[in-house]
């Protein structure tokens, strides 16, 4: 700041009264404009001229007219107005027709493959100026950081435990089933729990060191463990790897519904009763609020809606 007592000693309301004056050139309509008396309009036009050192607005004829100084400061003043104005306004409104910003969306592929598709064409459709970004959840994603930092504006996920200090809202619950090939001895047999834990298990590679799934989580909570003998990064590939060997994978039935209908593919029940899978999406306070972010989270909403609805 060049001056910071010439800034202190302007507000809104005195560029106000400098942009009518200038763009009415005359004090008696600005003052009938604004919905003031003239002799305020006065009085404040001469604090404007004792802070720009110009007359700002003099006497041609039998009309004023603009100082050069003046002049230039009217396109500058009707920015300030029209900044001031969206500030709170866009705090509270936001039309995605005309809206720019980017939403950034962190998520994992356990979900319904068809939802991030589903969520992306439904983002581009009613925000079209918008970009999209769909970030991993993996290892190196610290999500919470990245949501306080606003690097992040949702996480959508399925964790055992959501962490604290975040806002939640459930999107959809989904059953537990298995996921076989037609070739898997169960298909014909069927199993009871035993048989099951023994059985060749493939399942998601964890976030970090240590860490179990939500599947693994429950069944340490049984004091059971389940024999898992591969693991896999890219959860939507393992339902390709299970059509084409003796794996099994427990998840979602809304996931392995999907498989099934392009891949050789049985869905089994589980045989240890296993708590619906529940999916949620979190955010941050610092976007609680927001017009924005609070739209994105209700097409969220909406599309997992959609999901439960076919």
């Amino acid at each position: 700041m060049r001056d910071q007592t010439l800034f202190d000693k302007i507000d809104l309301h005195l560029i106000r009264v400098l942009h009518m004056v200038l763009t009415e050139r005359s004090v008696s309509r600005a003052a009938l404009k604004l919905g003031m008396h003239q002799p305020a309009v006065s009085a404040a036009l001469r604090r404007l001229r004792e802070l720009s050192g110009d007359a700002l607005l003099v006497r041609s004829g039998t009309q004023m007219q603009p100082t050069e100084v003046g002049q230039h400061m009217v396109q500058p003043a009707a920015d300030i107005l029209r900044a001031a104005e969206s500030l709170f306004s866009d705090a509270r409104q936001f039309d995605p027709r005309t809206a720019t910003r980017t939403f950034r969306i962190a998520a994992s592929d356990y979900l319904d493959p068809q939802f991030l598709p589903r969520l992306v064409a439904t983002l581009k459709k009613e925000a079209p100026q918008c970009p999209v970004d769909i970030l991993p959840l993996s290892a190196e994603a610290h999500y919470e950081g990245q949501l306080a930092q606003g690097e992040v504006d949702v996480v959508i996920g399925n964790w055992p435990q959501p962490p604290q200090g975040l806002h939640m809202a459930r999107l959809f619950e989904d059953d537990v089933v298995c996921l076989v090939s037609p070739r898997h001895p169960a298909v014909r047999r069927g199993w009871d729990v035993s048989q099951w834990l023994e059985a060749e298990h493939i399942a998601p590679t964890p976030t970090y060191p240590g860490a179990r799934g939500v599947i693994d989580e429950e069944l340490a909570a049984l004091g059971m463990q389940r024999h898992i003998v591969a693991r896999c990064a890219h959860f939507s590939l393992i339902p390709d790897m299970v059509a084409s060997s003796l794996l099994v994978l427990t998840s979602g039935r809304l996931f392995c519904e999907r498989f099934c209908e392009r891949l050789p593919l049985v869905i089994l029940p589980c045989p240890v009763p296993l708590p619906p899978l529940g999916y949620y999406q979190l955010w941050h306070a610092r976007s609680h609020t927001g017009a924005a972010t609070r739209w994105l989270r209700e097409i969220v909403k909406n599309v997992a809606q959609t999901l439960r609805n076919q």
